[in-house]
């Protein structure tokens, strides 16, 4: 058997690959959609926001360069400075991107059961949680 680290970042490389193919069609990368989830889900939101929220998933520069993107195709403006907000054609394309998700997130646990799901996520979860804490320690 394959240890755990393998499949984590087996499985990363195949969600990321399978997410950037299917929203290129929408001019959307995997931490572009993120981006946008971020924007749609904190009121008043700001790049630090996101940054914040991400920075498990990509490095400041990487989400600094999907913040331009959302903003120059029109997904997301700038209200205020340093604050994002989806544009009303954000919001609707992001709908449509929905759909996509969802079938994406059917395909990819299919022969999971929702409490074998739960309890993936939890052990993943608990391990990082372990590590980050013996880390924290050590320093």
């Amino acid at each position: 058997m394959k240890p755990i680290g393998y499949w984590l970042n087996r499985t990363d490389k195949a969600l990321t690959t399978y997410m950037n193919n299917m929203l290129e069609e929408f001019g959307l990368t995997r931490t572009a959609w993120q981006v946008l989830n971020v924007i749609r889900d904190t009121p008043e939101a700001g790049d630090s926001d996101v940054l914040s929220a991400l920075a498990a998933n990509a490095d400041a520069a990487t989400l600094t360069g999907a913040i331009d993107t959302v903003l120059a195709d029109g997904w997301a403006h700038r209200p205020a400075p340093s604050r994002l907000d989806l544009t009303p054609a954000g919001h609707q394309r992001l709908a449509e991107v929905a759909v996509r998700v969802d079938a994406f997130r059917e395909l990819s646990t299919t022969g999971i059961s929702p409490d074998e799901y739960r309890t993936a996520v939890h052990v993943l979860e608990h391990m990082t949680r372990n590590l980050e804490m013996a880390t924290a320690t050590d320093r």
